[in-house]
């Protein structure tokens, strides 16, 4: 009885497949009763995440604009029958450029633009800040009135007085 090219090949697959099906594993031990591991510590965040959910009581509650603060201070409530007492803005609302004298900033350059100018300024400790004519600067209540191509101007308003301080920018050597 001659054999045939095909039912060899199909006679040695069944062959291959029911000796791989045939293996037997043995069962396993049960495993030993363990004593239950303690819990890892959770290691502390390198940095605290920010997150625009803010927990109140027991209650989670999410911002609708994740790019105001979580949390703003509100103005205490002054009675009708009294004015409200100007005073300066507090440390804690402040920013970084209020905290030095007008005086001590150093223009490093001056960007002229078509509608407006801008300018770098340097405060004492080495950083930088992008200024344009408006904005609040030193810790006087000083505002930039004018930046012109080779100076800063800022009026300090306390009261009636007003005072001006010019900051120019370096010469070349």
């Amino acid at each position: 009885m001659p054999i045939n090219l095909n039912s060899t090949l199909l006679l040695m697959l069944l062959l291959a497949f029911s000796y791989g099906c045939k293996k037997e594993e043995a069962p396993a031990p049960p495993p030993p009763a363990a004593k239950p591991a303690p819990a890892p510590k959770p290691v502390p965040p390198v940095q605290q995440q920010i997150s625009s959910a803010a927990k109140v009581g027991s209650a989670v509650v999410f911002k609708k604009d994740p790019f105001k603060p979580l949390l703003t201070s509100q103005a205490p409530v002054v009675p009708a029958g009294q004015a409200a007492k100007p005073s300066g803005v507090p440390l804690a609302d402040q920013l970084p450029i209020q905290s030095f004298e007008a005086s001590k900033f150093k223009v490093a350059g001056i960007i002229a633009g078509f509608k407006e100018n801008k300018a770098l300024v340097i405060d004492p400790n080495g950083k930088g800040y992008v200024v344009q004519a408006g904005m609040q600067i030193g810790n006087a209540n000083g505002r930039i009135s004018r930046i012109t191509s080779s100076s800063v101007e800022i009026v300090e308003k306390s009261g009636r007085k007003s005072k001006t301080i010019v900051l120019t920018l370096a010469k070349k050597r």
